[in-house]
């Protein structure tokens, strides 16, 4: 039994060795960035593990012994997950190894923009003391949070804002308007969130339906002055049009750990935004998440070849047919 990874920037690969190694499984590394090159570092093996490698259908049909796919992270964007399928190949990602990794990180983004404190260190740093740049502040408790997508992450980052002293509200389509979480977060419609609240934090899949949510008509509903955090998926977003945003003053300040091409170009309009805080596709990582990724994946794809069935997996019906 064979398991490659197909293409990964881990600085280690200490977990994905010792899961296998401990299963007699050999292990396989490369560093693939198209299809052709995915394809040649796959041949002959029974699962790969992949993070921004394309695995479309048509890689796949050149991989006849593949039998399952592990992806590092919770989306699966990069996956054609209808063609495993019907391949009869298992997909299996760690949908909640960052919960508390990634929404802490949108707190922190929010904070920071909240109370201006990047802003104000650039401008202690540039020698200008001062508060009007990033005037006006207000105190948390006088503010609405609102939250798009109360999944695992969204449910926890509402949590958190509200333990901070925000209102908070959130939408999700497959909750009830009216209704309340688990948590206690009363559930509203998207429009609520929209034309609302006081800051609006992202946590959605990207999909062809979250495919720029929030574009130019989005940002048209937004109550002005609002501030926009996305530590999500960075297609949800349209960054022109955000960036036009924040720079008349539509938007307050906007968080965004997660951009529509990453690197951030060079060039991007989101740099000429001095409200914006901007971090680098960050906030899955602690030590602790880092770890369970790399382990939990690489068990997962090692159940799938062995025959057993994992913990994560995408499309089980797979299983049932073997």
């Amino acid at each position: 039994m064979k398991i490659v990874i197909v293409d990964s920037d881990n600085e280690s690969f200490d977990e994905e060795e010792q899961v296998t190694a401990g299963l007699g499984i050999e292990l396989g590394r490369a560093q693939a960035q198209d299809e052709q090159q995915a394809v040649d570092a796959a041949r002959g093996a029974d699962g790969i593990l992949v993070q921004y490698a394309p695995i479309t259908a048509a890689v796949m049909d050149e991989l006849p012994d593949l039998r399952a796919i592990g992806r590092y992270g919770v989306g699966v964007d990069t996956l054609d997950v209808e063609a495993a399928t019907a391949r009869g190949i298992a997909v299996c990602n760690v949908p909640d190894y960052g919960v508390q990794d990634v929404s802490d990180h949108a707190i922190a983004l929010t904070m920071s923009v909240v109370r201006g404190t990047v802003q104000l260190d650039r401008l202690v740093r540039d020698g200008r003391y001062g508060l009007v740049p990033v005037k006006p502040l207000h105190r948390v408790s006088a503010l609405r949070f609102g939250v798009v997508g109360l999944g695992r992450i969204g449910a926890a980052t509402a949590v958190k804002a509200r333990a901070l002293g925000f209102t908070v509200v959130g939408s999700d389509p497959l909750l009830e308007v009216g209704t309340r979480t688990a948590d206690g977060i009363e559930v509203v419609d998207a429009e609520t969130v929209l034309g609302t609240c006081d800051v609006v934090s992202l946590h959605v899949p990207l999909l062809e339906s979250t495919h720029h949510l929030i574009d130019e008509d989005a940002l048209a509903r937004m109550r002005p002055g609002a501030v926009l955090i996305n530590t999500c998926r960075g297609g949800v977003v349209d960054t022109a049009a955000v960036a036009r945003a924040l720079l008349d003053g539509r938007l307050k300040g906007a968080g965004l750990d997660v951009f529509e091409e990453e690197p951030l170009p060079a060039d991007s309009p989101l740099l000429d935004c001095p409200s914006a805080v901007l971090t680098p596709h960050a906030s899955w990582y602690s030590e602790e998440s880092y770890s369970e990724l790399k382990r939990r994946v690489t068990e997962a794809v090692a159940a799938v070849i062995r025959g057993e069935r994992p913990r994560d997996i995408l499309n089980p019906e797979v299983l049932e047919s073997r």
